[in-house]
């Protein structure tokens, strides 16, 4: 309940109220008993009902009463009078009905210390954020990115296996599996390549992984698809060669014998396939030389020193004098120069140089380059032997103490080790009961790019020179069967090192003239052939006939 001079208003200044003391004074000096009962405490009136129309009765002693009340305290006066700026009164003391002083601070602004403490954690926080960052991660954490982007590096650590190809897979189907697709987004796999084979039916999809995953969980993944039918890495092989030194002259096909035996072939028309890096067709020693060309790499590259090397030395036509100078050579590029470590090839464009070499009929495949042993290449070696093939390949320059090298070992395979010119093994070169023969492969005169000539060492160079004898072989009894072959080149070998084959030099050194006087007569060859009789040993060319 209000008092009743509670009505008076708020804003009235001095004069107001003075007015209405004055008024006040008047009424009560007014017969004011009329309004009042006897007995009535004469200090507190009865409220009017009308408003200010009537008011209070009061006599002498309520004036007395209600005088401090009609002028305030001093600080209420100067509250209402002067209403200082809202900085300077305590908060506590604002009347809760100004809203001019409520509002003097708006309740969307925060307090000044507020604003102030927020941004702080926010430029602490970066500063923290480097040292968190910097100070453990260091050489630590750095490492570990290193060894999941060199994943292969364990492969390549071995020196006698480069490895595979990272992060690719090759894969195929089953007959009559679903979309592929669906099997890619299953295993989460980007494909790169299909390719439909003839050698061996089969069409093998190369594709590459997804989340830097490794290639062997990858492979295994696949092997456990019930739609995949074969699943395997895509291995990586080098081309076989030593750096030249040109410290010796042209031995080779002194110590082959080749003037002899080209008396009897030169290799005339038989097709050698020369599965390597680019061939300089233009060279002098080559010209006309190089019957058909293919590049598995699907892009044009250079000529390059290997594959050049090679050539001269299986079929050069002119200024060197090579193995066999009337072969027609099919020149496969399946490695490419444009890596770091050298020209490096893989499983896909190994195969497909393979499976080419089969359409193009090729009786001979030269193979001067290593790696590790794959599944497919085992299954279209084995296909190409079956048709009549013979794979000639490097033993490896991987040292005494390296496991055996692929395609070299590779039972369809005849490995070729390397010797020099006075007949000592090729320190370099690998060793193992897969070894077959030995011919020259150090410090060998060989043709290069641009004309040029070099001279080059390594089981390459060797492996050459056993596929030109080979075409000899074939060009004297084309009858002959990839069995055949390796077993007249066995017999018609000069035995090197400890008596009879042995994990060096295999049967000894290749002889080309002793290799086709040990090969087997015409007629027996074509009953061999058709399944008539079963291979005998030839004659040893320096015993006597009875």
């Amino acid at each position: 309940m209000r008092e009743p001079f509670d009505t008076l208003p708020s804003r009235a200044g001095p004069l107001g109220r003075l007015a209405a003391i004055l008024l006040l004074l008047a009424g009560g000096l007014a017969p004011a008993a009329a309004q009042t009962r006897p007995g009535a405490v004469l200090d507190r009136g009865v409220p009017s009902r009308g408003g200010y129309g009537g008011g209070p009765t009061i006599g002498l002693p309520g004036l007395i009463g209600i005088v401090p009340r009609l002028i305030p305290p001093p600080r209420a006066v100067v509250e209402e009078e002067d209403e200082p700026p809202p900085r300077r009164r305590p908060e506590a003391e604002r009347p809760a009905r100004r809203p001019s002083q409520v509002r003097a601070v708006p309740e969307s602004r925060p307090p000044p210390p507020r604003r102030q403490a927020a941004p702080e954690p926010v430029r602490r926080t970066p500063k923290l954020a480097p040292k968190l960052v910097t100070k453990p991660p260091g050489p630590p954490p750095a490492r570990p990115a290193p060894r999941h982007v060199a994943a292969p590096a364990p492969v390549q650590a071995a020196s006698a296996e480069p490895g595979e190809v990272p992060g690719e897979v090759l894969f195929a189907l089953r007959p009559g599996a679903g979309a592929l697709r669906t099997i890619l987004t299953r295993q989460r796999l980007d494909l790169v390549s299909s390719d439909t084979f003839t050698l061996v039916p089969v069409t093998l999809h190369r594709a590459r992984i997804r989340g830097g995953r490794s290639v062997g969980s990858v492979v295994a993944a696949l092997a456990q698809d019930r739609q995949v039918e074969t699943a395997q890495a895509n291995h990586a092989y080098s081309l076989v060669g030593a750096a030249p030194t040109f410290a010796s002259v042209q031995y080779a096909a002194a110590k082959l014998r080749l003037d002899e035996a080209h008396r009897a072939a030169t290799g005339r028309d038989v097709a050698v396939a020369v599965i390597d890096s680019g061939v300089d067709e233009a060279h002098p020693a080559l010209l006309g030389a190089v019957a058909e060309r293919y590049d598995a790499l699907g892009k044009a590259g250079p000529p390059h020193p290997h594959g050049t090397a090679i050539a001269g030395i299986l079929g050069a036509r002119a200024q060197l004098a090579s193995a066999a100078p009337e072969a027609r050579l099919l020149a496969a590029r399946a490695f490419s120069a444009e890596t770091a470590s050298g020209a490096q090839g893989t499983t896909l464009h190994i195969l497909r140089s393979i499976d080419w070499a089969a359409r193009t009929k090729a009786r001979v495949v030269n193979m001067s380059f290593a790696g590790p042993r794959d599944e497919a290449l085992a299954r279209f070696l084995a296909a190409g032997t079956r048709g009549g093939t013979v794979y000639v390949a490097a033993a490896g320059n991987a040292g005494p103490d390296a496991p055996p090298l692929y395609p070299a070992a590779d039972p369809n395979v005849i490995a070729v080790t390397a010797t020099d010119a006075e007949d000592r093994l090729f320190p370099a070169a690998n060793r193992g009961a897969h070894v077959c023969v030995a011919a020259p492969g150090v410090e060998v005169l060989v043709a290069a790019p641009a004309g040029a000539y070099g001279f080059s060492s390594g089981t390459s160079m060797a492996a050459a020179q056993v596929s030109g004898i080979v075409a000899l072989m074939l060009q004297a009894r084309p009858a002959l069967s990839p069995g055949e072959v390796r077993s007249a080149l066995a017999r018609g070998a000069r035995d090197l090192g400890a008596p009879g084959p042995d994990p060096e030099f295999g049967a000894g050194f290749a002889d080309a003239e002793n290799v086709l006087r040990a090969l087997p007569a015409p007629e027996v060859a074509a009953q061999q052939a058709s399944g008539g009789m079963s291979a005998t040993p030839a004659r040893d060319p320096g015993q006597e006939s009875p």
